[in-house]
């Protein structure tokens, strides 16, 4: 009885008007709206922020249908002091989106007629092969180096900071970026899928007290973005030539080629490989092109 008259009084097919033409173009204006919306919540952090706000929202409207009064107090209490803390939290990411926004192409940034491979594939067996020469190639003449693999958490913000590369991957184009007195070898370096992205980017250290005194900037660097994403991310010791690796927060000091291989392994996820045609543009056009 709760459920059909909240649906009763909240949702009326009869309350409908007739659809206009100006409502169909708002409609297209709102549709374009949510898109650039959901696509930059896609591309920074606030993704995750989303999912908690969905469930929020689920909790909420079980309460409005069981008329559960104190759930719904804490909530109108808490909104409007929520929605003026996020405004505040989310400044720089809001200011960065209004930005592209007026930078790019409106017609392009919808609509793409290309053909294009859509494929959930991380990075290829090939890849995996020479991220791991390189790490133990370096690691035997101690070059220090740092290399995140992004996963679920897009790290374009990280992204920025850093010099754009987009290029193949390859175990002699690592190396030869972390070489020592190169311009490029300070710093991390951003893998997506089959492609260096970035080089020289920054990453946030770790306030964690129960690292070891032994851990250099690197470590920690690659032990504080594993906090903050779920980013994998492989250290080569400047000083022991070791090869570690971050996940989760924790750090893997160490390992052997064949544990690195084991855990490059669980981030590939080959459900599918499929082409369609794409009309509404989605991610990025650079797409793993070989699977040598």
């Amino acid at each position: 009885m709760n459920i059909s008259s909240f649906i009763e009084r909240y949702i009326r097919l009869d309350a409908f008007p007739g659809i206009t033409k100006t409502d169909i173009v708002e409609i297209i204006i709102l549709s374009f709206m949510i898109y650039q919306v959901m696509v930059w919540i896609k591309r920074t952090r606030t993704w995750s922020l989303l999912k908690g706000f969905v469930v929020v929202a689920i909790i909420v409207l079980f309460a409005g249908v069981f008329q559960m009064s104190t759930i719904l107090w804490l909530f109108r209490n808490v909104f409007s002091i929520g929605i003026t803390a996020l405004v505040i939290v989310f400044q720089p990411e809001l200011r960065k989106a209004l930005e592209q926004l007026g930078r790019q192409n409106l017609i392009s940034s919808v609509f793409s007629f290309e053909s294009a491979r859509d494929t959930e594939v991380r990075f290829t067996d090939r890849v995996i092969n020479e991220i791991i020469k390189a790490s133990f190639e370096m690691g035997k003449v101690k070059t220090g180096a740092l290399m995140v693999i992004e996963r679920n958490t897009p790290l374009g913000e990280y992204e920025r900071t850093g010099i754009s590369l987009d290029s193949l991957l390859s175990s002699q184009l690592l190396i030869n970026i972390f070489e020592h007195n190169t311009p490029l070898h300070d710093g991390a370096v951003l893998i997506r899928g089959n492609r260096i992205v970035s080089a020289t980017c920054y990453l946030p250290l770790s306030d964690n007290l129960l690292l070891s005194k032994e851990l250099g900037t690197r470590h920690r660097a690659a032990v504080g973005i594993s906090e903050v994403t779920d980013s994998l991310t492989i250290v080569v010791s400047e000083e022991t030539g070791y090869v570690s690796v971050a996940m989760e927060g924790e750090l893997f000091r160490n390992v052997d080629p064949q544990e690195l291989r084991h855990r490059l392994s669980m981030l590939q996820d080959k459900s599918q490989d499929t082409r369609k045609f794409r009309l509404w543009k989605g991610r990025g056009k650079h797409e793993d092109k070989a699977d040598e």
